[in-house]
């Protein structure tokens, strides 16, 4: 005898948090959207009932912005609940490749003269020495296998966990995503295989022996970890 009872593509779990909906990314759009309404139609909300967030888990379902757009109307008709966030396995190939770019280290065997930038996207590893009067921008971390003597500006994006790391550390400046060095920071006559980060405590950046990294920066992948320790 075939079985009649319908499948659910909606499941509505409660959390401390507000309300879970889970939606089978094996049915098509239109269906999720009729069973979402027809299950949310059946809460009334109470007389001065508080607003309940929503978390939307999608699986392995993409959503453009016209359907977020959609599922938020139904979500939110009854002004019952509010749409927190909507979660998905999924990207876009172009979100891909430029997560891609964010996070790929970027490799240079050259020397930065004075007046020269070097800048780039993701974790930036250079070869050779930063001249007075050179600089280095990175979004992500910086690494220089040589004399940094000029600018380095890590986590250009904002990234406060961004570092910089040096054979020989003697710049002009380090800047870490908004914060800025000061000369005391660091002695006037450089020193070897050191790592400037910022310390949330003390507020500023610091400089520290490069195998602190290992344990402070815990993301470091294995090929920065090779780096570090040789």
């Amino acid at each position: 005898m075939q079985d009649t009872k319908q499948k659910q593509y909606v499941t509505i779990k409660g959390t401390r948090d507000g309300l879970t909906l889970f939606i089978d990314d094996r049915c098509s759009f239109e269906d999720a959207c009729r069973e979402l309404q027809e299950k949310l139609s059946v809460n009334q909300a109470k007389k001065d009932e508080q607003e309940v967030p929503v978390t939307v888990k999608l699986g392995n379902r993409y959503l453009y912005d016209d359907q977020k757009e959609n599922l938020e109307r139904i979500i939110t008709e009854k002004k019952q609940f509010a749409v927190q966030s909507f979660e998905t396995n999924v990207i876009l190939r172009d979100e891909a490749l430029a997560m891609l770019e964010d996070t790929e280290i970027k490799v240079f065997n050259r020397i930065v003269r004075s007046g020269q930038v070097l800048e780039v996207k993701g974790d930036l590893l250079l070869i050779g020495d930063v001249n007075p009067g050179g600089k280095i921008v990175s979004t992500g971390n910086i690494y220089v296998m040589g004399s940094l003597h000029g600018i380095a500006h890590a986590g250009a994006d904002g990234d406060h966990n961004a570092v910089i790391a040096a054979s020989y550390m003697n710049p002009s400046q380090l800047r870490i995503a908004d914060y800025i060095s000061r000369s005391p920071d660091y002695e006037s006559d450089g020193v070897y295989m050191e790592c400037g980060l910022i310390d949330q405590e003390k507020d500023k950046i610091i400089i520290d022996r490069i195998q602190v990294l290992t344990h402070k920066r815990k993301s470091l992948s294995g090929f920065e970890r090779r780096i570090i320790n040789g």
